[in-house]
C-alpha cells in the first residue's frame, strides 16, 4: 500500500508542479509578492495529498512562539516535505537556497520565478556575503528567512555541525532567530520513493533575541535547542545515549 499511495502522490504532484510553473513562466511579468502569493494554493494542495493520499500528518508544537514579524528560521532538515509545511506554518517565508537547483526542470524554474536567496555555496565567504545582503533585502520586504544550517538532509538520529550563515542574518538584521525541529525523514527518507504514513512533530522553539549576541551565540544557542528537541521528539533514535555505562566485573 505504501508503494501504491507514493505513486499515487507522484502522479499527481509532478503534473501540478508542472501546471504551476507554467503559469508563473506565464505571469513572469508580475510583482514578486504576487508570484510568491500564487503559489500558496499550490503549496496547500501538495500538503493536501500528503494528508489524504500519503496518510502523513503534522502535529505542531510551539505555535505560540511564531513571531507577528519577519524573523530568521532555523530549521532541522531531513526531506523535502518541510519545505512545503514551513509554508504553511510560518506566513511568509523565503528560502535560503543553492543556486544550482535553479537549472533543474520545473522545479528550479520555479524557484528562480520566487523572492527566495539563491547563494554559490562554492563561493566561500561570499556565500555568506549573500545570505546577509539579500536575506536583510527579503526581512525588509516583510518575509521570514529560511535557512537549514545543516546546509543539507541529515538522516533521522544524526546531525552536522551548524554553519552560521543563517545566525549571521538574524544579528545584522537585528530580528529573532527561531529554532524548528520535526522528525519528518522518518516517514519521507531523504531520496527515497516510498513514503509512510505517521504523524511528523514539528516543535517551534521560543524566538531567540539576538540583541546584544554575536553570531557564534545565537547559533550555539539554536542548534542546542534544536539538537535537545530532536531528542524529545524521536527519543528512539537516540536511546543509545540515554543508557547508562555499565561496570565490567574484575
Amino acid at each position: 500500500m505504501n508503494l501504491l499511495r507514493s505513486l499515487l502522490f507522484m502522479l499527481v504532484m509532478v503534473p501540478s508542479l508542472v501546471l504551476i510553473v507554467a503559469l508563473l513562466l506565464l505571469l513572469f511579468w508580475l510583482p514578486p509578492r504576487s508570484r510568491r502569493l500564487l503559489v500558496m494554493p499550490w503549496v496547500r494542495f501538495v500538503m493536501w495529498l500528503t494528508e489524504h493520499v500519503l496518510r502523513l500528518r503534522m502535529r505542531v508544537i510551539g505555535a505560540e512562539n511564531v513571531p507577528a514579524g519577519p524573523c530568521v528560521i532555523l530549521a532541522k532538515h531531513q526531506s523535502a516535505w518541510e519545505t512545503f509545511a514551513l509554508q504553511l506554518i510560518f506566513p511568509l517565508t523565503a528560502f535560503v537556497y543553492k543556486r544550482e537547483l535553479n537549472w533543474l526542470p520545473f522545479f528550479g524554474w520555479g524557484m528562480k520565478l520566487m523572492p527566495f536567496v539563491a547563494i554559490d555555496r562554492a563561493s566561500g565567504k561570499a556565500a555568506l556575503k549573500q545570505v546577509i545582503e539579500r536575506g536583510k533585502q527579503r526581512l525588509a520586504e516583510g518575509y521570514s528567512v529560511v535557512v537549514f544550517p545543516e546546509g543539507t538532509r541529515v538522516a533521522p538520529g544524526t546531525s552536522r555541525p551548524f554553519k552560521i550563515g543563517g545566525a549571521w542574518l538574524a544579528v545584522a538584521a537585528k530580528v529573532p532567530a527561531v529554532p524548528v525541529a520535526h522528525n519528518s525523514g522518518e516517514c519521507w527518507p531523504r531520496r527515497a520513493f516510498i513514503k509512510r504514513p505517521g504523524i511528523v512533530t514539528v516543535s517551534i522553539g521560543p524566538p531567540i533575541d539576538t540583541a546584544g549576541r554575536n553570531p557564534g551565540e545565537v547559533n550555539a544557542l539554536a542548534e542546542a535547542w534544536i539538537e535537545a528537541e530532536m531528542r524529545r521528539i524521536s527519543p528512539h533514535l537516540y536511546h543509545a545515549e540515554a543508557r547508562p555505562a555499565t561496570e565490567t566485573a574484575a
